[in-house]
């Protein structure tokens, strides 16, 4: 070969540009990783509790050992799951998997059970705007307040009196039946009797999450907002899709981030992320590494990863680049002193769920085939892009009523 041939000159100089351009962008990813990891970490330190959603029942409860030992022993101190809004039985609490999560939220003090409520029954029936207005004035009148005696006098019940009820979840958008939009004073109204009804059973410390979408979305989420002195953490769910193509713009655009961080301090309130993740612009690292420096930064009171496709980063295979990213930055944190098991309750003996055992069962599109299995994201056959229905998990236990959680929207929020 001639090596002082011009074209092969030329290949040599493409080469060693390639390999320089390469060697720049190396040296500044580990910076990065390196000014991520430097600093103390919130969730090392026990300032923000780790959560992710794995699966509204028993199996989401044992993947929760599971994943913790894929973060290299970092704990998972949340425990996140969904109450279904087929049917008011349901919103007040009548489902066992409830027993499940709250033997594991005994097991240590220093856990937190954090449990999506609806507000209305029907609730991802598309119900028409004249309809949900009727129904959020007949909350706010009180006709719906011995569901949520109920729910509260179940949990009391169960040992755990201190959950966080983030109710009725993204309020400003219009994917539930407890939207806001049909009649923000209403929807106020109906918050306001639910949050006063649970907090009059005796036993309870429940928190309330106000968490909606992170932007505008169908109404500014601040029309929403029932008040301080029934709101005790200020949330948001944020999911990397329009509006906001970059992180940026998702932190800067109105109603954003920025402003849910700015809203909740002028009020004293601790913020927390009870759903995010991936979404419409696939597997992307750049957001997961601005999101986890963002909550590092703001120090929620606690995160929970929606960990199924198209989100996740453990039970999703279509997002390897995104996935390291999260598993690097989360690995081997371990809190300074971690909470010893509380008394057991005579009332529930029964011991924890077990993490032995055969693989789960899938929950849907994207189910992990072997969660035990350590080496790296676990596989999936979900095409990249594909949006589930509903979120893993629409099948109800033997002997109760359809379980279904709520469904992820469809569509970007509207601007």
């Amino acid at each position: 070969m001639d090596f002082r041939s011009g074209k092969t000159r030329a290949w040599l100089g493409v080469c060693t540009a390639g390999l320089l351009i390469s060697g720049s962008v190396l040296t500044a990813q580990a910076a990065r990783a390196h000014e991520f990891r430097s600093g103390p970490d919130p969730v090392a330190t026990g300032e923000t509790a780790l959560g992710a959603y794995l699966h509204y029942g028993t199996d989401g409860v044992r993947r929760m050992e599971e994943l913790t030992r894929w973060l290299g022993g970092t704990e998972l101190r949340v425990g996140h799951t969904y109450l279904p809004g087929d049917r008011w039985s349901n919103i007040a609490g009548q489902v066992g998997f409830l027993e499940d999560w709250a033997r594991w939220r005994r097991e240590k003090a220093d856990r937190m059970f954090v449990l999506n409520v609806p507000m209305l029954e029907l609730n991802e029936s598309r119900l028409p705007d004249f309809l949900v207005r009727r129904m959020l004035r007949a909350g706010a009148d009180g006709r719906f307040d011995q569901h949520f005696r109920a729910l509260a006098e179940r949990l009391v019940g169960l040992g755990v009196p201190d959950t966080v009820i983030v109710l009725g979840w993204e309020m400003n958008g219009s994917t539930y039946s407890h939207r806001c939009g049909p009649d923000p004073r209403a929807w106020k109204e109906y918050w306001k009797r639910i949050v006063t009804t649970m907090r009059e059973v005796p036993g309870q410390d429940f928190r309330f999450d106000f968490a909606p979408n992170r932007g505008r979305d169908a109404i500014p989420w601040t029309e929403c907002y029932p008040g301080d002195d029934v709101v005790d953490i200020v949330g948001m769910d944020s999911y990397d899709q329009p509006p906001g193509r970059t992180f940026d713009e998702q932190a800067n655009e109105p109603y954003g981030l920025r402003d849910h961080v700015e809203f909740a301090a002028a009020r004293g309130k601790p913020i927390s992320y009870p759903e995010w993740g991936l979404f419409r612009n696939g597997d992307n690292p750049e957001y997961m590494r601005r999101m986890l420096a963002w909550m590092k930064e703001h120090k929620p009171l606690y995160h929970s990863i929606s960990d199924y496709c198209p989100h996740g980063v453990w039970q999703c295979g279509t997002n390897p680049k995104a996935s390291e990213v999260f598993r690097s930055a989360l690995s081997g944190l371990v809190p300074p002193a971690s909470g010893s098991a509380p008394a057991p309750d005579p009332a529930h003996a029964s011991g924890p769920a077990s993490v032995s055992g055969a693989a789960p069962d899938p929950v849907g599109p994207g189910a992990p085939t072997d969660p035990g299995a350590l080496s790296g994201p676990a596989p999936t056959a979900v095409p990249p892009g594909a949006v589930p229905a509903e979120p893993p998990g629409a099948t109800a236990p033997r002997g109760e009523a359809p379980a279904v959680p709520p469904a992820e929207p469809t569509e970007p929020p509207a601007v």
